[in-house]
């Protein structure tokens, strides 16, 4: 088990990092994760618990076991990047405050992975769900309840974590809205009318009362919509319209940009649109329109057609 100061010093890195930098919960869970694995592979690895200034002292070779190690329990090479990450983010900051230098172990580089693109929806596939999302209940508050949510992930680009944040402070809809997103940024989203529409026409039949300050959407007994009930209503979609795997909420998301971009969009404004720290995470989008465009490219041209579709033709 790892030392009482190594716990204690991991705890106020994290609360440094919610508290100073706006890291979400779901972030610092993660780093907690991978740096607790961590120094819990050190007792194993050096036969004892490490105090802070023998974690200062730690070397390149002792993150490569670490690494190695987590290979052969089948660990991919993006969660791997990811674990290094928040070990040399920690081992950086311990350093600072123990006054050690840390360049070696920080020096050392992650795996190298390919980024998978974003599988966005067709556009005719996407409007296909909007369609479908309203015929999934009975209940028409609930019906125009889920379509208003898919809504806002298409029209507006937001993700699923940011419309069940809306309250009722946020309805009814302007021509735009302030988003919180990851890290506590604020961004600013125009709506577009459909999307104030349908959320006017949930808000109508909504039978629960829409505080200012509590949750705009309300699951069957009023409490926050939880966010498997919409994944469960685009699962059952998805199998109906015959869309893969990747159909999800979060695929509306990723058809918002790239349909964006496809209709000419500028690269910074959807980056700013979709509250993007890096652009590099942007430019994501234009490798899936330059994919399709090689993919219509084949289809079309001549050399990619068999003989004798060449000489029917």
């Amino acid at each position: 088990m790892a030392s009482e100061a190594a716990i204690a010093a991991l705890a106020r890195w994290l609360d440094g990092l919610t508290a100073l930098k706006g890291v979400s919960a779901n972030t610092i869970e993660a780093y907690r994760r991978d740096v607790s694995d961590f120094l819990g592979f050190l007792v194993a690895h050096h036969g004892s618990s490490l105090g802070l200034s023998a974690l200062t002292s730690l070397t390149a070779s002792d993150l490569r076991s670490f690494l190695a190690h987590e290979r052969a329990r089948d660990v991919s090479a993006r969660s791997l990047a990811r674990k290094l990450s928040a070990i040399k983010g920690f081992l950086a900051w311990l350093a600072e405050r123990q006054g050690a230098d840390a360049t070696a172990v920080l020096s050392l580089r992650g795996p190298k992975f390919r980024k998978p693109l974003p599988r966005p929806l067709a556009p005719e596939a996407a409007r296909a769900v909007l369609d479908r999302v309203e015929t999934q209940s009975e209940e028409p508050w609930i019906a125009a309840r889920d379509l208003a949510v898919v809504t806002l992930l298409y029209g507006c680009g937001l993700r699923i974590s940011e419309a069940l944040g809306l309250t009722g402070r946020d309805a009814p809809l302007g021509s735009a809205l302030t988003i919180r997103g990851k890290g506590s940024k604020e961004r600013r989203v125009p709506v577009l009318p459909q999307a104030a529409k349908a959320v006017a026409s949930y808000v109508a039949l909504c039978p629960h009362a829409l505080a200012p300050d509590a949750a705009l959407f309300r699951g069957a007994r009023g409490g926050p919509l939880n966010p498997r009930l919409v994944q469960k209503v685009m699962e059952a979609v998805r199998r109906q319209l015959g869309l893969p795997a990747s159909a999800t909420p979060h695929a509306l998301r990723h058809s918002f940009a790239t349909h964006l971009l496809s209709a000419g969009g500028d690269l910074r404004a959807i980056q700013e649109l979709l509250g993007h720290a890096s652009l590099s995470t942007t430019q994501a989008y234009t490798a899936v329109d330059t994919a399709r465009l090689m993919e219509a490219y084949d289809a079309a041209h001549p050399r990619a057609r068999p003989p004798s579709a060449l000489k029917s033709g």
